[in-house]
């Protein structure tokens, strides 16, 4: 196999790590590892795989990803955050075994109206404040009583919801949604679970019967103005690539499609091949840092679809074909996605099958 220039390494030490790191902060939990989104990018079978003796159940979005699981041997628990809107996911749900939240009178209606061998396991899902997906609480009682009188769930009803800014420690509407959550179930039995990575560390109060990490898992960090150092989290991905050129400009020269770098001298400038085509993100501003031999150097130009360019002015120890890393152990993902104003998940996610993947396992 012929190796690629842009690729990925991720760090299973660093993961571990991070999964004992959720069990430290919620050591009375049982553990959902969110792996939807192809894991974060880090590839959902490989998680998977390193991750099954160590959690208590997995996270997807849909249905098509819970399969992949099953196909590929994982026999954990799986939930589907999504949960089911026809008839033949509700019998692939039953077939094997897969957890389904319930979110809408719809799924209801579609339940009742199901003749599937054998009850799945339901998660009823209240909408507190973040008026995506779930039930209003006004509706939970009504809702509740037709899913235990329905042949199609199982008559013990899980419960959950979801924090819309636990990643504000400032902003109390986690506390209120919270108070919502535990108002509305109270008099019910059930496990609960709203607790998502900011939740984990920021709102201890809301760990209760299982806890969904997710990005602190893959080592970012999940709060405002807190970095995964601080929270003794480890990246699990860097992005590497290589250098292939090293050439000269002149002072008043332009660098890339729209000229939008100008050499204010004689400068050398570096090109990395990566790209958006890879992941890159495409709107990382001028200055966005580098990494070439543990030296920081600043990107000039856009980013295109297969290369970036680099300022390598007065860095003459650098040579084309040297190792780079775009993000990782040292470059914090949070601080690139900074850079291109956006966030770490979209960054993580936005990896492309092109690039290649290499497994550390130490």
């Amino acid at each position: 196999m012929i190796s690629a220039a842009a690729h990925i390494e991720l760090d299973i030490t660093a993961l571990r790590h991070n999964v004992a790191k959720v069990r430290e902060l919620a050591p009375g939990a049982k553990l959902m590892a969110v792996i939807k989104a192809n894991a974060y990018g880090h590839g959902l079978i490989t998680v998977a795989n390193y991750l099954a003796a160590q959690v208590d159940a997995f996270v997807v979005a849909r249905i098509d990803a819970a399969l992949s699981l099953r196909e590929a041997g994982v026999q954990t628990k799986i939930l589907v955050l999504q949960g089911v809107s026809q008839t033949d996911e509700l019998e692939l749900l039953q077939r094997y075994q897969f957890e389904a939240v319930i979110h809408s009178e719809s799924q209801v209606n579609l339940l009742e109206a199901s003749d599937i061998e054998a009850p799945i396991t339901g998660w009823l899902k209240i909408d507190t404040g973040m008026n995506r997906l779930g039930i209003h609480p006004e509706q939970f009682a009504a809702v509740l009583k037709r899913l235990q009188r329905c042949k199609s769930v199982q008559a013990e009803i899980n419960f959950m919801t979801h924090f819309a800014n636990a990643d504000d420690r400032l902003d109390n509407k986690t506390s209120r949604q919270l108070q919502l959550f535990n108002d509305t179930t109270k008099n019910y039995s059930g496990e609960k679970t709203s607790a998502n990575s900011a939740a984990i560390i920021a709102w201890p109060e809301a760990h209760q019967e299982w806890v969904r990490p997710g990005l602190m898992l893959y080592g970012a960090s999940p709060l405002l103005k807190q970095t995964a150092e601080q929270l003794d989290l480890q990246p699990v991905m860097s992005l590497y690539s290589r250098l292939i050129a090293i050439k000269s400009v002149k002072a008043g020269d332009t660098v890339g499609y729209g000229g939008t770098w100008q050499a204010a001298k004689d400068s050398s400038i570096g090109i990395i091949s990566i790209g958006y085509g890879d992941g890159y993100p495409r709107y990382a501003k001028q200055g966005t840092p580098v990494l070439i031999n543990n030296r920081r150097v600043p990107l000039i130009g856009r980013v295109s679809m297969d290369m970036i360019s680099v300022d390598l002015t007065g860095h003459t120890e650098i040579k084309s074909g040297d190792q780079v890393m775009l993000w990782g152990d040292g470059l914090p993902v949070e601080e690139i996605a900074e850079c291109a104003g956006t966030i770490p998940y979209t960054l993580l996610c936005g990896i492309t099958r092109r690039v290649q993947v290499i497994v550390k396992d130490k």
